[in-house]
């Protein structure tokens, strides 16, 4: 995907609800979007996550036309302290009723507090720490699309399993990466691989990866784990094929996306693995929603599984809403939670799905090999299914979760 910074912006500008300082009227919802809208996960959540929950609202909206909800957008430019001042902003001043999207670990994180202190709801659907449903669960909280266990799960025990036993690592240096190389190591080495070293690199301003591709390519590793995302993870991939490292090494997106294949093209993302929640081509259901959302889209764009997640949990989010009334939605973050839980899912970018007590939003993972140039037959056919992980499999069991709301 390439979105201007200026469009980027621009969908943000464009979604503002009233000032903040104004009354704010009592029987709206109000959903803020906290995203990347000019940084390096621009792309993979940003202005195509607000799409998507646009979506999501206007599908709804118009089946029950008595419900009314007000978008926010922000950018959360990969800070803590601006991501969470921004809640508290939103919470104290706009009157935000749920926070969505959210694509950085440590940001999840740190507003996971200020939700219980304020009884709202966050709804993670782009972080990838899997601590988000362990220790660092809450009653206010639902993860939904991936985490870092589910992903790891995925790649880490396939590719080993079908020879790729000694792998090397790539990792951005903050929590998202950290939980990405911690969970797939585990895999690895539970289907008898080994991991022989790592390169973590400063995160968000590295674009030079030159250095820890040398290391990797020097290490005798078969498997190259990029425990990164967004304009990082193309970047890398790219300079691995500059330096001939496709030759001899497989390379695995842990946390890729359909964003970077689109976006680097399939010669130089040919033969990588990446694993996803969501396939836009799966099956009729993906395909319809993906057409209906990419009329918001610029053209050759496609939602990726953070992007889905937004839109499925928004309209989950509507549905339990509904079910409340919305006085008792707006007063209890905690209660439309508990509303969500007790609904099973089902729509049309994952299918039929549940949401576990830890908050963890349950539907299969898909290992996907990336086609060669001549094997795509249409705009966006960029994958072969590799494996299917059911959903009952893919994520963490519970009882390892140290979840506190979990009573062993």
């Amino acid at each position: 995907m390439n979105l201007t910074r200026r469009a980027a912006l621009g969908a943000s500008a464009s979604l503002l609800a009233a000032p903040a300082l104004r009354a704010q009227p009592a029987d709206v919802i109000r959903i803020g979007v906290l995203t990347d809208l000019a940084g390096p996960y621009r792309d993979v959540t940003g202005p195509t996550s607000v799409a998507c929950v646009r979506q999501a609202v206007e599908e709804y909206t118009a089946a029950h036309p008595s419900l009314r909800v007000e978008i926010i957008t922000a950018d959360h430019q990969n800070k803590p302290d601006v991501g969470i001042n921004t809640v508290r902003q939103w919470f104290d001043q706009r009157g935000v009723d749920v926070v969505t999207d959210v694509g950085n670990s440590a940001i999840a994180l740190g507003i996971n507090p200020i939700c219980v202190e304020k009884d709202k709801f966050h709804l993670n659907a782009s972080a990838g720490t899997s601590d988000l449903t362990g220790r660092a669960c809450t009653p206010n909280s639902i993860h939904w699309a991936y985490d870092t266990y589910c992903l790891s799960n995925t790649s880490g025990t396939a590719l080993t399993k079908a020879g790729g036993d000694r792998w090397y690592f790539i990792t951005a240096d903050y929590a998202f990466g950290h939980a990405i190389e911690r969970d797939t190591t585990r895999f690895i080495e539970a289907a008898g691989g080994k991991v022989l070293g790592a390169s973590r690199y400063p995160f968000p301003q590295t674009t030079d990866f030159s250095a820890f591709l040398l290391q990797a390519k020097a290490s005798g590793a078969k498997v190259l784990g990029l425990a990164m995302a967004g304009d990082d993870l193309i970047n890398c991939v790219k300079q691995a094929q500059e330096f001939g490292l496709t030759r001899s090494m497989k390379l695995a997106a842990i946390i890729g996306s359909i964003t970077a294949v689109v976006a680097s093209g399939l010669q130089t993302m040919q033969g990588m693995y990446i694993a996803e929640t969501f396939w836009w081509d799966l099956d009729d259901r993906t395909r319809a929603f993906t057409r209906r959302v990419q009329q918001k889209l610029p053209a050759g764009i496609f939602p990726n599984y953070v992007h889905a997640a937004n839109y499925s949990g928004v309209l989950h989010y509507l549905k339990a809403v509904e079910a409340l009334g919305i006085a008792r939605a707006k007063a209890s973050g905690r209660e439309v939670v508990a509303q969500m839980k007790r609904m099973p899912t089902d729509d049309d970018a994952f299918g039929q799905g549940s949401i576990r007590e830890d908050g963890r939003k349950l539907h299969p993972s898909y290992l996907l090999e990336v086609k060669k140039p001549g094997e795509s037959r249409y705009t966006g056919d960029v994958y072969r299914l590799a494996a299917t992980i059911p959903a009952d499999q893919a994520f963490r069991p519970l009882s390892e979760g140290a979840c506190p709301m979990i009573r062993s």
